[in-house]
């Protein structure tokens, strides 16, 4: 019984070694295959920095990539839950869907950029536009992130656990941001409000998914004026 049951097991996961095998062999067997093939956990070894890693999933699968990953790990996920146990470089879960990703190490430019729902955990520092043109992705960042972050953020929820660098949030439509730390700037119609109550408990909520435990009440909101909403095409200018 015991054997069988191992059995069972070991058809349920697979391992591809990108020493031996090319990220296109990975993603092929994710977009084809993977479907009916029964896996239901993928060990990814020896990334080695390469690029495009488990892009444009539409299956639930739990993924670890072993090591550091390159640019677009995990972009255009839709319901896949991947773990890199590294740093990342640009786009991680770029233009996401849904399910999550998770990065163990830092995260490079434009972490979960566009993104439309899901989690994106960065465990590190994001580095500059963290979070940019997000569209309803849920990012939390276990350090600080860089300047530019929640750019043209449309959508969604930044929690950033330490600082955030220039110019956070500068045109932001209807995401809103928290942290926890020294904001160095802020863009353009980005101000400070009040820590509601139902923030404190979406800050809570996010928090405990993320795996991080902080107070609530020492996050900082940060939301949109709303003033670029309607553009005035004559003001400040004289005829």
């Amino acid at each position: 019984m015991e054997d069988l049951a191992l059995r069972g097991r070991l058809a349920r996961e697979k391992t591809f070694d990108l020493a031996h095998s090319s990220v296109r062999e990975l993603n092929q067997f994710l977009h084809g295959q993977l479907p009916e093939s029964g896996v239901t956990h993928i060990d990814v070894l020896n990334p080695a920095g390469a690029h495009s890693i488990a892009v444009g999933i539409n299956h639930p699968v739990d993924i670890d990539v072993r090591g550091h990953a390159g640019y677009y790990l995990g972009g255009m996920n839709k319901l896949a839950n991947l773990t890199a146990h590294g740093n990342v470089g640009w786009g991680v879960a770029e233009n996401m869907m849904s399910g999550s990703v998770r990065v163990k190490g830092f995260a490079s430019e434009a972490a979960g950029a566009s993104g439309n729902g899901g989690l994106l955990v960065i465990e590190g520092d994001a580095s500059l536009r963290c979070g940019i043109s997000m569209k309803g992705i849920d990012i939390v960042v276990g350090g600080s992130v860089g300047n530019y972050s929640a750019f043209m953020a449309q959508a969604g929820r930044l929690v950033v656990c330490s600082d955030a660098g220039d110019a956070l949030g500068d045109s932001l439509y209807e995401a809103v941001l928290y942290v926890r730390g020294r904001i160095k700037s802020l863009g353009a119609d980005a101000h400070i409000e009040p820590m509601t109550e139902g923030d404190c408990l979406s800050v809570a909520a996010l928090l405990e998914k993320a795996g991080f435990v902080y107070d609530p009440t020492e996050f900082k909101r940060v939301a949109s004026m709303r003033s670029l909403y309607h553009w005035n095409a004559d003001a400040g200018q004289e005829y």
